[in-house]
């Protein structure tokens, strides 16, 4: 299934503080903040929803387009995107921007303080979902906020069937906004607490958020995640990881997991153990999008897990 991710693609420069914040941040001068913390530790990894969720859906063997804004320092990220063979006919490079990226600093207590530049990001609304032909189902996730607006009426008055999944946008919409886009969206997916936040938003309880979708989806952590359909709530585990890294990407992995099980026909409680094992996958590697199993790999995992044949 043809699939068209619309969010983002960002830079990763995470850094390690071998000291805690605490220590260096003297609350009654908070209001004169002048600190510099030392990093030996520095990565930069590959990111953004788009970019998270299309490396998962490949590695399940499905077929995804992304759709994002990028800036003149995408080289190295389009590099991997060649090798990993994910299409960039729908990545636009908009001229004298930087391409999204957030800086973190994570002390020895996983605290962190992260500075986001969207940079390239805030361009999204120049891409139109009609210039991606042949797509038989989309996702709506963290982006540009008029370019998520403009893409979830597209894909609506296009009659593609579509995955909102708001993250880290969410506080960028009012209650109104929020319920359009339940309204013309197929699927919702987020985390308990955006839940909340949600229904805090829209003044609705999240029973009455989930009928104005044919399924919603709320990840609970290490406490699995329930998917409300038709009036019923699927109540899915979550899966032993082989070691918890990082949490980073898990949320798109798992992502990655419900387009596909949905592109299958699968029933929900089947589409949903899927997403959960492709999270915990996720979180044992540090990153994300450093996680490298094969398909056979994933299917036996899932067999394993579950008892049951992947296909």
């Amino acid at each position: 299934m043809k699939t068209l991710i619309c969010g983002s693609l960002a830079y990763d420069t995470i850094m390690v503080f071998e000291d805690r914040f605490q220590n260096h941040i003297l609350p009654e001068k908070i209001h004169i903040l002048s600190v510099a913390f030392l990093v030996p530790q520095l990565r930069r990894e590959y990111g953004g929803t788009a970019g998270n969720i299309a490396y998962n859906l490949k590695l399940l063997g499905g077929d995804p387009q992304i759709m994002a804004t990028v800036g003149h320092d995408f080289s190295d990220y389009r590099d991997r995107l060649d090798q990993l063979e994910i299409s960039q006919t729908h990545i636009r490079e908009v001229e004298g921007t930087y391409t999204a990226q957030a800086f973190i600093t994570t002390d020895l207590d996983d605290n962190q303080i992260t500075a986001f530049h969207p940079g390239a990001m805030n361009h999204a609304h120049l891409n139109q979902v009609a210039d991606a032909p042949s797509i038989q189902f989309g996702v709506v996730a963290p982006d540009g906020r008029n370019g998520m607006l403009q893409h979830a009426r597209q894909f609506h008055e296009a009659g593609i069937p579509f995955l909102f999944d708001p993250g880290q946008g969410l506080p960028m919409f009012s209650g109104e906004e929020l319920l359009a886009f339940l309204d013309q969206a197929t699927y919702l997916a987020v985390n308990d607490y955006e839940a909340q936040l949600l229904s805090e938003k829209t003044g609705l309880g999240f029973d009455a958020l989930a009928s104005r979708v044919d399924a919603a989806i709320v990840t609970k952590g290490g406490e699995g995640s329930v998917i409300h359909a038709a009036g019923d709530q699927v109540h899915i585990p979550a899966v032993r990881p082989d070691a918890v890294e990082d949490p980073t990407g898990c949320g798109d992995a798992y992502r990655a997991g419900l387009i596909y099980g949905i592109s299958k026909g699968w029933p929900w409680a089947r589409t949903g153990r899927l997403a959960s094992l492709m999270g915990a996958i996720k979180i044992a590697h540090r990153g994300a999008q450093n996680h490298c199993p094969t398909r056979s790999h994933i299917a036996a995992r899932f067999e394993q897990a579950f008892g049951v044949p992947f296909d």
